[in-house]
């Protein structure tokens, strides 16, 4: 088995890898896939936290820019939505061999635990998998952002920007055929070139505290070991 460069890793997947592309809700093969990935995360030795999205259902924002719903409770909303992709990951990754727990930031007594920094740390050091749902609890906050912040308070050795592209680049691959793919961007640099990859605050929270952040590309095979081997795999953030 490779040496991993990296004892504590977090792990922030979108809500749209849980769905085929442009399309709603949770799609069995694509959750498999990610928890697939995951449980071969694990195997590689590092304690594993993952923050969820809820794109394949809403975005606060743009859900309460198209309704009569005020960006409060549209934002809570999205929370929610976030702990129905993070029990759907639970039970697949269970069905996979791998212990895993929820914890959300708001509390849904029936389906998970309370985001209790002790308690996540003692389910990552039995092993368990912590998937960390219902983003900061507080409206106004992207899961990015939320990402940033549990990998922050985890001591976490790296933050894994999962995607469906190889990594940040100068503008949008799929409109720009020039557009360049950086492999290497220090935080000021994302900031200073407006680059959108993660929220301003989620990049300055990871500054602050010195954590990594990896962009790539998790559908590809063997991305994730080589990232954390040390590899050169999509950008590094740092």
């Amino acid at each position: 088995m490779a040496k991993t460069k990296y004892d504590r890793v977090l792990l922030k997947l979108s809500g749209e890898s849980f769905c085929t592309p442009g399309g709603f809700g949770i799609d069995g093969s694509a959750l498999e896939s990610i928890a697939r990935r995951i449980a071969q995360l694990c195997k590689l030795g590092p304690q594993v936290a993952v923050v969820v999205g809820a794109g394949n259902f809403l975005r606060g924002a743009n859900f309460s820019a198209v309704s009569r719903i005020p960006r409060n409770t549209a934002d809570y909303m999205g929370m929610l939505a976030t702990i129905i992709n993070a029990c759907a990951l639970q039970e697949t990754l269970e069905k996979l061999g791998q212990p895993t727990r929820v914890l959300s930031a708001i509390e849904v007594a029936a389906m998970c635990e309370p985001f209790i920094r002790r308690r996540a740390f003692h389910h990552l050091e039995r092993g368990r998998v912590a998937i960390l749902a219902g983003g900061t609890g507080n409206p106004f906050f992207t899961t990015d952002t939320c990402a940033a912040l549990r990998a922050s308070e985890l001591e976490m050795d790296l933050l894994i920007k999962a995607t469906k592209v190889e990594g940040v680049f100068s503008d949008d691959p799929k409109k720009n055929p020039k557009a360049r793919l950086f492999k290497r961007l220090s935080y000021d640099e994302v900031l200073s070139k407006g680059l959108r990859i993660m929220d301003h605050s989620a990049i300055t929270l990871c500054r602050d505290n010195k954590i990594p952040v990896i962009v790539l590309n998790i559908f590809e095979k063997g991305n994730i070991t080589k990232a954390l081997c040390g590899q050169q795999i999509g950008t590094l953030i740092s």
